[in-house]
């Protein structure tokens, strides 16, 4: 399969709301992002603006609706579209979510959690490599945001995701911020949970915040990326750094979505610690 691979700068999920301050504002930015199920429609306005966007920047296609975890195969239709958008905009990276959404032709609109055992992998492995075949490219998947620890999971999830890299050849997508989330709500350190991570398949990062509730005397984090990126998440990204390089880092925040500058800062903060991290490697 084709090496398809961001650059490894700091870059922002596209709004195209933010299309003229992006491109007039934005030159310093790695490269852009958008959900794939955003751009299946057969074409207008949506699309001309992406073209805008991306005929100045690498893009990442990052997919939240395969149902990549499900217990029946893949939609056909589904991934025919997803094809077509990756035909149509012929992204440096392809990504998707560790998670399933759909169910005997229900759509639920969350990425909902799948058990680590033995039989989901088998089944999770087939379906990656069925989406690789067809899309003639190595993917990118997404170590999720938990609430909580199903009855049936026999795997830690960091074994779980070595497995999945190892036996189909996928990268993965470490995001940061799901880490902090899953561990603060099952109990666990994210540190202990970066320790374990496999590395050696992280393709791109994803940074973002989230929020906090209290549910029965405990605090719930709640993966909305609806705010700055927390500082747990910074100290974790900088640690993470020492030990890989540099590597494609995305700043997300797709709820209450601020200003363009408010997201290119955060952006700039991300190239801020590669570029620390370059001179003191030099």
């Amino acid at each position: 399969m084709p090496a398809h691979v961001l650059p490894e700068q700091a870059g922002i999920g596209f709004k195209p709301a933010h299309l003229a301050a992006l491109l007039d504002e934005g030159g310093d930015l790695g490269f852009i992002e958008v959900h794939a199920e955003n751009y299946m429609g057969a074409g207008g306005p949506v699309h001309a603006r992406l073209d805008a966007a991306r005929a100045r920047f690498p893009l990442s296609v990052h997919g939240v609706g395969l149902s990549i975890g499900g217990a029946e195969p893949l939609d056909s239709r589904h991934l025919q579209r997803l094809c077509g958008v990756v035909e149509r905009f012929e992204p440096a990276s392809v990504s998707e979510h560790l998670a399933w959404s759909s169910h005997g032709g229900v759509f639920f609109n969350d990425l909902l959690p799948i058990a680590y055992d033995e039989p989901t992998l088998a089944r999770v492995v087939d379906h990656v490599q069925h989406v690789q075949e067809r899309l003639r490219r190595r993917i990118l998947i997404e170590n999720p945001s938990t609430y909580f620890a199903l009855a049936g999971s026999v795997l830690e999830e960091v074994d779980f995701l070595s497995e999945l890299a190892a036996r189909c050849g996928c990268g993965l997508l470490l995001d940061l911020n799901n880490l902090v989330v899953s561990a603060g709500n099952r109990g666990e350190s994210p540190w202990t949970a970066l320790d374990r991570f496999p590395l050696h398949a992280v393709g791109e990062v994803h940074l973002a915040g989230h929020s906090e509730q209290s549910l029965g005397g405990k605090t719930l984090r709640i993966d909305d990326h609806g705010s700055a990126v927390g500082q747990d998440v910074w100290s974790l990204y900088a640690a993470l750094l020492q030990r890989t390089g540099a590597l494609p880092t995305l700043v997300e925040w797709d709820t209450d979505v601020p200003e363009f500058n408010t997201l290119a800062t955060e952006a700039r903060r991300a190239r801020d610690v590669l570029q620390s991290l370059s001179a003191r490697a030099a």
